[in-house]
């Protein structure tokens, strides 16, 4: 049986994503700042998922002792989903009145956890051919104000993925941005607006399991806009132009200079 290793698995996202994964057949290692949130993620996973392998270790992701916790628990694995993350700042702030340590904070949440993770994995995941899925956004490429800092993280772990892409060939890396999702995230940057327009996690879960599934070629894979699907946009592999996510077109990767 395959293992993936969830960050930040306790709810949005993150929660309905290792809910497929279960359902695709891997055992789930997943982790989340809050333990009794966590705790009943694994518990509604495991009810709608009969049989489903599933452990738990509540931690921060930005403490280096819980990461070798992380590490020595879940051992051998075939996929890490950085997923957990940080807002940073809220209500967003313009760039020039962002507070250092909260711009520090969400680096270290988005960049610096991340990185320092599939760095303790990397040697687990050459040897069993395995994957490593970022969780990133369009604030990463796109001017957003308010979005200075989140997004000058995203933009980070985005070139960190793209190197690793090219750095590692025995593994496949994705980077993927799935579109404004109904979370409590989203919430958060949004105080006192009606998100209820926003799709739900569970809508983009099952294109991101596919991602995994077919082991799809390294890249950026953004959210289509017409639809819950995922898009991706060719660089040197024209002929990966035919396939196709459920409700949208499929190119070629963005952001990596090759296909594996």
């Amino acid at each position: 049986m395959k293992k993936a290793l969830v960050t930040g698995a306790s709810r949005g996202l993150g929660r309905a994503l290792a809910s497929g994964l279960a359902a695709a057949g891997y055992a789930l290692v997943i982790d989340a700042r809050n333990e009794q949130e966590l705790r009943l993620a694994a518990d509604g996973i495991r009810a709608s998922v009969p049989g489903a392998d599933v452990t738990t270790l509540p931690g921060d992701i930005t403490d280096p002792a819980h990461r070798t916790v992380l590490r020595a628990a879940a051992g051998g694995i075939d996929l890490l989903v950085n997923n957990a993350g940080t807002l940073g700042a809220a209500p967003l702030p313009a760039l020039a009145d962002y507070p250092i340590e909260e711009l520090r904070a969400a680096f270290e949440a988005n960049v610096i956890a991340p990185v320092a993770l599939t760095q303790l994995f990397l040697p687990a995941l050459r040897e069993r051919g395995g994957a490593v899925l970022n969780v990133t956004s369009d604030a990463a490429v796109e001017p957003y104000a308010g979005w200075g800092g989140y997004g000058a993280a995203k933009a980070a772990i985005e070139q960190a993925s793209n190197v690793l892409a090219a750095e590692e060939s025995a593994i496949r890396v994705w980077w993927v941005d799935p579109g404004d999702l109904r979370t409590e995230m989203h919430q958060a940057a949004f105080p006192g607006e009606d998100i209820s327009d926003r799709p739900l996690p569970e809508s983009v879960a099952p294109a991101l399991v596919r991602l995994v599934v077919e082991r799809l070629p390294s890249g950026r894979y953004p959210r289509g806009r017409a639809g819950a699907g995922m898009t991706r946009r060719a660089r040197r592999v024209p002929s990966a132009s035919a396939l196709a996510w459920p409700t949208s077109r499929l190119a070629g990767p963005t952001g990596s200079s090759q296909a594996r």
